[in-house]
């Protein structure tokens, strides 16, 4: 018999509803079984038989649930997820983990001395583009990798309808929105590297808060370049990659967001299915011959990530992104805001 995960989730905003309730709902082992709604009552008309707290506070309270997602703002993260945790709950937060690298570490230590779960949702290791470039990355086909540049751009002037993105404060601003999926995949990639330029700027008129970055990762051989703006029309290939004996390119083809907010479920048919005309080129050379081909994405799918927190809970496997990980991240985000107010390279 499958053991039932209940699960509350901490805020119904687009992450409830998109990156989360979704997967809650169809995968076996979990239930949406209660969420946070202030006001309106969106859930319910999905799912008729959520409870529905009107604080977190309210909502950990309750006995029969063994497993919260935090998913409210960036800022808030490290006060509910030490709630949860300190209720005796195992928890799931969205990135960034934290705003800093100390409230991390201090959640990390409170977790594992409790004997819970703690999981940071970096979904994007799960998307259709980023595991192809991994499997090309690590089939070892373009030789020793010199140069990387990841990017993750948009065109859009006008500010987000998401007010707390926009006030400017702590763990507000692209780096950390957009920056914090670039920085974990290169680390995935590639490993923690050993410093960090950055150039963090505010690009759209009536923004106050960043909009623009690049960083500069510095490995031995290594240069990955990580680099967003808002005012990209024409976008560039999300990942091209260069080794000794090849290049791989690729575009950014991740197509379960889009789906997700067309109101599929993630056990839709083609779920996550990368159309052939956004398959990534390789170039290189393989036993003497020069090959220039393209190369097949797969499925993307963030059920893996849910599938392996149920089995990080049930059957004692690896937790699917440890907060180690995500401190990693927030390390290299801590270091380029100093590198780019100081206008110089800062050593991890």
């Amino acid at each position: 018999m499958t053991r039932i995960i209940k699960t509350g989730v901490c805020s119904y905003g687009m992450s409830g509803q998109i990156f989360h309730a979704p997967f809650l709902h169809v995968n076996p082992g979990f239930e949406f079984t209660a969420v946070v709604e202030r006001s309106k009552h969106l859930a319910q008309q999905r799912y008729p038989n959520v409870k529905v707290y009107t604080s977190v506070e309210e909502m950990l309270a309750d006995k029969d649930l063994e497993l919260i997602v935090v998913n409210t703002p960036n800022y808030t993260h490290y006060d509910y997820v030490k709630a949860a945790l300190e209720a005796g709950k195992n928890v799931v937060v969205e990135k960034p983990f934290t705003v800093h690298a100390k409230e991390g570490e201090e959640l990390a230590a409170l977790a594992a001395s409790k004997g819970l779960l703690l999981s940071v949702y970096h979904n994007r290791r799960y998307d259709s583009d980023y595991k192809v470039v991994k499997q090309i990355v690590q089939s070892g086909q373009l030789g020793d990798i010199l140069e990387a540049e990841i990017h993750y751009d948009r065109f859009k002037e006008e500010l987000s309808y998401k007010k707390h993105k926009e006030v400017g404060g702590p763990g507000t601003g692209s780096l950390y929105d957009l920056g914090s999926h670039l920085i974990d995949q290169a680390i995935t990639l590639f490993g923690m590297p050993k410093a960090v330029w950055a150039d963090i700027r505010v690009i759209r008129r009536d923004s106050i808060v960043d909009d623009y970055f690049e960083l500069v990762l510095y490995y031995d051989q290594l240069r990955a370049r990580v680099k967003c703006s808002y005012l990209v029309r024409e976008a560039l290939p999300a990942y091209q990659i260069h080794g000794r004996i090849g290049s791989f390119i690729k575009t950014k083809s991740d197509i379960q967001e889009a789906q997700l907010q067309r109101g599929l479920f993630p056990n839709s048919p083609d779920w996550g299915a990368e159309a052939p005309h956004e398959w990534g080129l390789l170039h290189t050379e393989i036993d003497g011959n020069v090959v220039k081909k393209y190369i097949p994405g797969g499925n993307g799918n963030y059920m893996d990530y849910y599938q392996g927190v149920y089995e990080a809970l049930v059957n004692k496997a690896a937790n699917p992104v440890p907060p180690q990980d995500a401190i990693k991240v927030i390390r290299v985000i801590e270091a380029a805001f100093e590198s780019s107010k100081e206008g110089k390279v800062i050593t991890l």
